[in-house]
């Protein structure tokens, strides 16, 4: 060979797997005019590769000169349907391949292909006429790992094969060839036995498929659609490229068709040479891939809903819940992927149309009639987003458990040890839930989350020399009911406890709050006009029972306990400060905030649905 083996094995194949090996062993077998060939793969276990061997054999025409010439110069290929590469994937797995050939009925040709491969090391014996194949023995293993031990299992590999080779499979049946493969598999002393035949090749239908992708070549969709049971369930939509099939991605697994065996086989001259090296991935822009996909999916999809009305149905449905569900964005799904990718892909889809619908109108410098209407209903739209967004978060804390930490449900309310500023709400409205507790206090001018009393001490005081104090409150929050913003603030303290915990954990709450008090209310009437003090706990009987002592029970979405009571904030002289505590059960949160949200959230259901309806 003129190029060196090794350097091209990592160039061309550095992402194989060992199924590649068997592709392309039987590739070459059929381009040999086999009909019969036999796989066989021996290891000692499966955490032992380097003890995999595997040997295939074909009655093919053999390693004549002309195809021993061509096996010894890479590259050196005669259409462009041919890549010249892939008897390179051996050397991938296997340090050496034992070739023996038989050709010409009369004669015997016995080679090894190593990376060091000589085309002159072959050697040429006359035998007695006998029916012409070759065999391949691979043995040296060079990988550490087998990757998946699917890779050397005869059921898993039949799948595969046929995956492959549907098309070429399908062309040989239509020919009246027979077809004889048997794979099998000794791994760990246990043998696995399967065989491909022409019983395994469906029988299909054919349509042709519309495309304005070429004026010359006409793309012939061939399709089988059979009930199998909910186990045997498989999918298959592959292209055609120079008799090999390459899987196409066009409906994603959540989407694909229960008790239903399928395949589809796009065929077209447009696609000749349209391939890889390893011939496992087409070579077309972006663009023309993308239009491929999208016919692809639309015949197929239109295909599936004759064949099998129910899932018209369920797309019928999927869209109503999609639209039920994310209001905002109704007119911008895709009725046509709807039900075949997956449902992440439909809502990013809706979403990047939304976003530059939103952007093409921030960035017009005018607004005309149509567009200031535009302008309108996109506004709704956002403002939908954020109320779903809400919605999303309440049943986040309302499915919390013991399970969950007291990070966990702060998350929720806040991001952790971040400060959040009045100037940056509309950046921060995904990251700072303070409305959980009331919307009033979305109006902060500052909100601190679990950082320490001395931050939020020198936002009141501006800046005065204070004492460190690295004790950290839950929540801080800061804000003040003037807009012309007065030099008084009001502040909202708030303690959150998991669920799950013991009384005296809970009621550490109170005491805690407590000290949160003792440290601000020296700045009382001074810097802080008026100050709440929220313990967020999960109530239960005995937590009610110990709280009815102290504290009144208040009436709400739920059960809120509050008290009047003083802290001393100086002993001599003895100065004390009254203070109310709030004690609100984390589901009473919930609640309250929900009746809040779900009015809001049904009137602008109602609104976008009718129009979808509509249109």
């Amino acid at each position: 060979m003129k190029v060196k083996l090794g350097q091209a094995v990592k160039m061309f194949f550095g992402n194989s797997s060992l199924e590649m090996v068997y592709i392309e062993a039987i590739a070459n077998a059929l381009d040999a005019n086999a009909n019969k060939i036999d796989v066989i793969i021996s290891a000692s276990a499966y955490n032992q590769p380097q003890s995999i061997e595997i040997a295939i054999s074909d009655n093919g025409i053999g390693f004549t000169e002309e195809r021993f010439n061509k096996f010894s110069k890479l590259f050196d290929v005669d259409e462009s349907s041919h890549k010249g590469l892939g008897r390179l994937v051996y050397l991938c797995y296997f340090n050496k391949v034992n070739v023996i050939s038989t050709f010409e009925n009369t004669k015997q040709r016995e080679f090894e292909f190593t990376e060091d491969f000589d085309e002159d090391s072959s050697t040429i014996s006359i035998i007695e006429s006998r029916a012409t194949g070759t065999s391949l023995n691979m043995s040296g293993y060079t990988l550490t790992k087998l990757g998946k031990n699917s890779f050397i299992q005869a059921k898993y590999l039949k799948t595969r094969l046929l995956e492959e080779f549907y098309s070429r499979l399908y062309q040989l049946k239509s020919q009246d060839k027979e077809i004889d493969i048997n794979i099998t598999a000794n791994v760990e002393n246990t043998l696995q036995v399967e065989t491909i035949s022409n019983s395994d090749i469906p029988k299909f239908e054919t349509v042709e498929v519309e495309s304005s992708i070429t004026l010359f070549d006409k793309f012939d969709l061939h399709y089988s659609i059979k009930e199998v049971s909910i186990e045997d369930t498989s999918f298959i939509a592959a292209v055609s490229v120079d008799n090999r099939t390459v899987k196409v991605d066009i409906i994603s697994d959540e989407n694909k068709p229960l008790g239903y065996s399928m395949v589809f086989l796009l065929y077209s001259d447009w696609f000749r040479g349209k391939v890889d090296p390893t011939r496992q991935n087409l070579t077309l822009s972006d663009a023309d891939l993308q239009a491929i996909k999208t016919m692809f999916r639309k015949k197929v999809a239109s295909i599936i809903e004759e064949k099998i009305p129910a899932i018209t149905k369920r797309n019928t449905d999927t869209k109503n819940n999609l639209i039920n569900t994310f209001p905002h964005l109704s007119g911008y799904f895709d009725n046509e992927t709807i039900g075949y990718i997956s449902r992440v892909d439909v809502l990013k889809k809706a979403q990047d149309q939304f976003f530059r619908a939103q952007k093409d109108l921030l960035e017009a410098s005018s607004l005309s009639n149509e567009e200031y209407e535009k302008s309108l209903e996109l506004s709704a739209r956002a403002l939908t987003e954020y109320v779903l967004f809400r919605q999303i978060t309440i049943a986040a804390l309302k499915k919390t458990t013991k399970d969950n930490s007291e990070a966990e449900l702060h998350k929720l309310f806040a991001t952790m040890r971040t400060k959040f500023s009045k100037d940056s709400l509309v950046n921060d409205l995904y990251r700072n839930n303070a409305w959980l507790l009331d919307d009033k206090y979305m109006t902060y001018e500052t909100l601190l989350s679990d950082t320490e009393m001395t931050d939020l001490v020198s936002y009141i005081t501006e800046g005065e020399g204070i004492e460190r104090d690295a004790d950290r409150p839950d929540i801080a929050l800061v804000f003040s009911n003037d807009p012309n913003k007065s030099a008084y603030f009001d502040v909202v303290i708030v303690e959150i406890k998991k669920r799950g915990i013991t009384l005296e954990e809970n009621m550490k709450t109170v005491t805690q709050l407590e000290k949160r008090a003792r440290k601000l209310m020296r700045y009382y009437n001074d810097k802080i006009q008026r100050i709440w003090y929220y313990g967020i706990i999960e109530f239960n009987e005995d937590v009610e029972l110990h709280l009815s002592g102290e504290f009144k029970e208040l009436y709400s979405a739920g059960k809120i306990y509050y008290k009047d009571t003083t802290v001393v904030i100086s002993k001599n002289p003895e100065i004390r400060l009254p203070i109310g505590i709030y004690m609100w059960d984390i589901d009473a949160v919930v609640n309250d905030a929900e009746s809040r949200n779900s009015s809001f959230l049904k009137l602008i259901k109602s609104k976008f649905i009718k129009e979808t309806i509509q249109m």
